[in-house]
């Protein structure tokens, strides 16, 4: 597989595990579009890794099919399948025997890339992840903190420049401010690679930050709903849908729009507090309520203001 980005078609894609009634994951059909990140997420029971895993066959397909790119991937071999495909998961598995570099060349090696090409793409992930390679290249994992190793975990799997891309509560185990900043540097590294990402989780927040599109999955593996967080939120499917993205699914809207995005009121002198354009809805509401303002003073790149948002236009098209 090239490292152009490939779509991901579920074919009514069935996992049945024997002497269980239920399948794990029931008839799933649903397309990532080429260069989208899609979050599989849903309670516990269903089947959101097992669908994940399902695309690489680190669990097999019992019936339907899922196809990479067009592929079939029960046609493919197993292994050169799973090496044109990167895969992060929660507690990284990195060799600790082994340095950042070395860790990071494992499938180029695997591959037989030459050592200069090896070094050389080595060094440029590890400066994509902000470890630069000056600096990290030598280390070994035990010298690093979590979201440094969650950082060469993501090289890693970058490093054969794969298509598609798994991701398995990447994560999950971090402290809330570094898994914050690891979010916001997925979304900054995506902006530059346009991998097709498969991501699961459990944090319907970090789905709708992070997904192009979210498939919300019942018990037993059985679609509920699947589309864009915008239309999630304004239009969930059934009450097992909203009863998911949470009483509080206006302020995750909100969330998804940012001030930059608002037809703004003139300055006429206002004075009150000052947020960038590039605030989400749902952070200017919050420092407006926190300073007990009823307006904004919105400022562009360069820190100058360009205009004036209200609550009331904040919170009208939403009431």
């Amino acid at each position: 597989m090239s490292g152009v980005a490939a779509e991901i078609a579920f074919d009514r894609a069935t996992k049945r595990y024997p002497g269980r009634a239920e399948p794990a994951v029931r008839e799933l059909t649903l397309t990532v579009p080429a260069g989208e990140i899609c979050c599989l997420v849903g309670p516990s029971g269903a089947g959101k890794t097992t669908a994940m895993k399902m695309v690489n066959r680190l669990i097999d397909i019992t019936e339907g099919d899922i196809r990479i790119g067009g592929e079939s991937v029960r046609s493919l071999d197993v292994t050169s399948l799973r090496r044109g495909i990167g895969y992060v998961i929660q507690q990284v598995g990195l060799f600790p025997h082994m340095s950042v570099a070395d860790n990071v060349a494992t499938v180029p090696r695997l591959l037989g890339w030459p050592k200069a090409r090896t070094r050389e793409r080595v060094d440029e992930l590890l400066d994509l992840v902000e470890l630069p390679a000056e600096d990290y290249r030598g280390r070994y994992p035990s010298q690093l903190s979590g979201g440094e190793r969650q950082r060469v975990g993501l090289a890693r799997a970058l490093a054969a420049d794969p298509p598609v891309m798994l991701m398995d509560e990447p994560f999950g185990a971090l402290d809330p401010i570094t898994r914050a900043r690891l979010q916001h540097e997925l979304l900054r590294i995506q902006h530059e690679v346009h991998k097709t990402v498969v991501f699961v989780t459990h944090d319907i927040d970090e789905a709708i930050l992070l997904g192009d599109r979210i498939a919300i999955l019942r018990e037993g593996g059985v679609l509920a709903q699947y589309d864009t967080p915008e239309a999630l939120l304004e239009r969930p499917a059934d009450e097992f849908v909203a009863r998911f993205l949470g009483t509080d699914r206006g302020l995750k809207l909100l969330a998804l729009r940012r001030l930059d995005e608002l037809e703004l009121e003139p300055l006429d002198g206002a004075v009150a507090p000052t947020a960038a354009g590039s605030t989400t809805l749902r952070d200017a509401l919050s420092t407006m309520i926190t300073a007990g303002s009823r307006s904004l003073v919105v400022l562009d790149s360069a820190g100058e203001p360009r205009g004036v948002v209200t609550m009331d236009s904040l919170t009208g098209p939403v009431a």
